[in-house]
């Protein structure tokens, strides 16, 4: 009994890590614009500095989506809270030219999961994102009460079949989880707006922040797609927000340096901050070795609690 009870607390830890984790990426415990050594937004408009002066924001955002969704790969530093769940930090590099890949160190440092995690040995894990399936090692602790395998698995396609809406939204967020989407969410906002410049982490940069209301993604003018805002409307609605704010700051390469998303979710208040640096960088990422690794889906079906319709 004490095997299984094992096998379940792990397992529902590696779910919500799904979810959390890949916010995470794109995925703050201080949230909001201040502190990190960054100075107070400037109202001048006479620079021709931080993402075009004497141009819309609307179009300065259409130019910094697509220069961030071109340069292919970057470092990510990230912080994220939500209620008393969990609070989490998560660093290392992704990419994004050929599908989703890369590594992160995953840090839980608050809340319930840190807790559970802990009784597991550890409260760190390494995740790694290829384009078909997302992985995730746990401890000793867990591999004693899974077969001796630290790795989990988990399929993208089979996530559509958990239950309750919650695998359809996490395989979008795990298939949409690059740098540009949060400039896309900003743009959907329909009331984006050019808060100054400032300085982040040394680099010149142009502060916008808006408000999204999920109710109005469909009507708002925002210059996406229809298909790209019903994408993001399912995505939110999933999530049970309703109102999320977006700050984001764009350097004078037209490149995403800093993100923060704040908003109230199904699992209460949330907040994520994320620093992107060393765009370009070379992201390598390799399968775990089969020997070592679950598939999340046999887990649970050996468990009794396998995926519904």
């Amino acid at each position: 009994m004490k095997g299984t009870n094992g096998r379940r607390a792990g397992l529902s830890i590696v779910a919500v890590t799904l979810l959390t984790g890949v916010a995470g990426c794109s995925s703050g415990g201080s949230g909001g614009s201040g502190g990190d050594g960054e100075s107070s937004p400037s109202s001048s408009s006479s620079s021709s500095k931080g993402g075009g002066t004497h141009v819309s924001p609307i179009a300065a955002l259409r130019t910094a989506e697509k220069s961030t969704d071109g340069a292919d790969s970057a470092k990510v530093e990230s912080t994220t809270t939500m209620g008393s769940l969990m609070a989490m930090t998560a660093d290392g590099s992704l990419g994004w030219g050929d599908g989703l890949t890369g590594t992160l160190t995953i840090t839980y440092t608050g809340g319930t999961m840190a807790d559970t995690m802990r009784q597991l040995g550890t409260t760190s894990m390494e995740a790694r994102y290829l384009p078909d399936a997302y992985y995730a090692r746990m401890g000793d602790v867990f591999a004693e009460q899974a077969g001796g395998k630290h790795w989990i698995k988990y399929p993208y396609e089979a996530l559509e079949t958990l239950g309750g809406g919650s695998g359809a939204y996490l395989k979008d967020q795990m298939e949409n989880s690059t740098p540009n989407q949060s400039v896309k969410l900003l743009l959907a906002s329909g009331d984006v707006r050019r808060v100054g410049e400032e300085t982040v982490r040394g680099e010149h940069t142009t502060h916008y922040s808006g408000t999204v209301e999920v109710a109005d993604l469909a009507t708002r003018n925002s210059s996406l797609t229809d298909s790209q805002l019903a994408d993001l409307k399912k995505q939110l609605e999933q999530a049970g927000v309703t109102t999320e704010t977006v700050d984001i700051w764009v350097d004078d390469e037209n490149l995403l340096v800093k993100k923060v998303e704040q908003g109230q979710a199904a699992n209460g208040a949330y907040n994520q901050t994320a620093y992107y640096s060393d765009y370009g960088t070379l992201v390598d990422t390799e399968v775990p070795p089969a020997a070592d690794t679950a598939d999340f889906s046999e887990l649970l079906q050996q468990q009794g609690a396998g995926p519904t319709s």
